[in-house]
């Protein structure tokens, strides 16, 4: 039965319950506590529920099967007095001033009660994740990810928010209601988001993975670019004023991940340039099977790959530095004793034609993949953000460039970055040749050229207010 906190006819029937459920070996009572603010909404959701009509504190009902089930509606006090008295001879013989008493008592037992479960709740404090473009297949394959530990720790529970437009919101309903089945012990809630204006509340990690889709014979690489900066418009400013001052944003998907990055420091400028990157763990992964095909060997022995540059347009994979852990030949070592990538492939001709060739071929790859390859890799980094990357390791990141490698500022840029203390940095000492840094110089003209064209984009739809954006 259940009735207000405050409700001396509650009071009256709770005693009675309490006393027939210790003298009678078969009688059950369940007893729900009611705050005086909360009690006639809650009335009226459980009388339309069940069809009941009952309008007075307390509401009893009988259960003859396990609880939750169908009741049987019994009334007020009076009605369960006289229940009571037929079924069982028992009757209530309290006093008006006991009944007070008793009702105050429960008050105030209900208010520490509840006050007791807030703190208990404000100490479980999940991450708040936040995923635009939700409805897309890497969404999918993310979410078991991000919820069974193994990317914050068994110890975090998480909050996941999808966010797609209005056309995706069955899509998102159907994620929703898988993960929730799925029973993660670490996921805390998930919810489907379609108004762009709750977006990003309190985030402490945003994942866009939003994409244009390619067809140049329609539309010039202009548009395209227009499209990108038109999505990081609207997300930049909703960033500064909804998420939290340290969230860290992820760009990831299948075109302009560089420049996504780029435009949400644009458009947000109190977006710390730090807590921007964008994702080249697919385009590293995909460089490291190819390798891991060519030398029969496991694809997880090979490490070092780096990506510089435009990761989703023109990249360059450097296997200057490139190791391999655990490969059987006729030089044997302990498990952690690396050889040179570029020693173990005799046949030099191979890389210079056919693999440095195939880099295109490896990005359509990448790019056609149908979301468990960025779904990983966005894991993955994330993984090395909150708790490190391997020592020694090398992990290649879009970050926004401060003039290292001799890449000019302000863009992002893909290069080789260690993960450590929840922070991230770029391994400027690492040595590199001439020659490819001569490469670097052209991949990073055509970023800057995307930025220009971006840029321009703003200014003709910010005449006014362009320097302010652009400075």
């Amino acid at each position: 039965f259940t009735g207000k906190a405050d409700c001396p006819y509650y009071a009256k029937a709770e005693l009675l319950a309490d006393y027939l459920q210790a003298n009678l070996p078969d009688f059950r009572v369940h007893k729900i506590t009611q705050h005086p603010d909360k009690w006639e909404q809650w009335l009226h959701d459980v009388c339309e529920t069940n069809g009941w009509e009952h309008r007075q504190s307390p509401i009893i009902w009988r259960e003859l099967l396990d609880r939750g089930g169908k009741g049987l509606l019994l009334g007020g006090v009076n009605d369960f007095l006289e229940y009571a008295q037929h079924y069982y001879g028992i009757t209530s013989m309290m006093l008006s001033e006991e009944m007070l008493d008793i009702a105050e008592e429960n008050l105030q037992a209900y208010i520490e009660i509840e006050k007791e479960e807030e703190e208990i709740k404000s100490l479980i404090k999940p991450l708040q994740i936040w995923i635009t473009s939700a409805s897309a297949p890497t969404c999918y394959q993310l979410i078991p990810l991000l919820a069974n530990g193994d990317v914050f720790g068994m110890t975090t529970d998480i909050s996941i928010h999808l966010l797609d437009s209005e056309q995706f919101k069955e899509v998102l309903c159907g994620i929703v209601m898988e993960a929730e089945d799925m029973a993660f012990p670490l996921l805390h809630s998930i919810s489907a988001h379609t108004e762009i204006d709750e977006a990003f509340i309190q985030a402490d990690i945003i994942i866009v993975l939003d994409d244009v889709l390619l067809n140049r014979e329609v539309q010039s690489i202009g548009n395209y670019i227009r499209e990108v900066s038109d999505i990081c418009q609207v997300y930049a400013p909703l960033i500064e004023k909804n998420a939290k001052s340290e969230v860290r944003v992820i760009s990831s998907g299948k075109t302009f991940i560089n420049l996504k990055a780029m435009m949400i420091m644009t458009y947000g400028p109190s977006i710390k340039t730090e807590n921007v990157i964008a994702v080249a763990t697919s385009w590293e992964s995909a460089a490291k099977a190819t390798l891991a095909r060519k030398l029969n060997t496991n694809t997880a022995g090979v490490k070092d790959v780096i990506v510089w540059g435009n990761i989703t347009g023109c990249n360059y994979i450097d296997l200057s530095h490139a190791k391999l852990y655990g490969y059987d030949c006729a030089i044997w070592g302990p498990a952690n004793f690396p050889r040179p990538v570029l020693n173990m492939i005799y046949d030099s001709e191979w890389i210079h034609s056919e693999f440095l060739s195939a880099q295109s071929s490896l990005n359509s790859r990448v790019s056609h993949c149908v979301g468990m390859l960025h779904a990983h890799a966005v894991a993955t980094v994330l993984r090395y953000w909150y708790h490190g990357s391997p020592p020694g390791e090398i992990v290649s990141v879009g970050v926004f460039t401060e003039g290292q490698f001799c890449v000019p500022d302000g863009i992002v840029f893909s290069m080789p970055v260690r993960f450590q203390n929840g922070n991230w940095k770029v391994i400027t000492e690492l040595e590199i040749s001439k020659t490819t840094q001569e490469v670097l110089g052209r991949l990073a003209h055509e970023l800057i050229q995307e930025k220009l064209i971006a840029l321009r984009e703003i200014k003709e739809m910010h005449p006014y207010g362009a320097d302010e954006i652009t400075s």
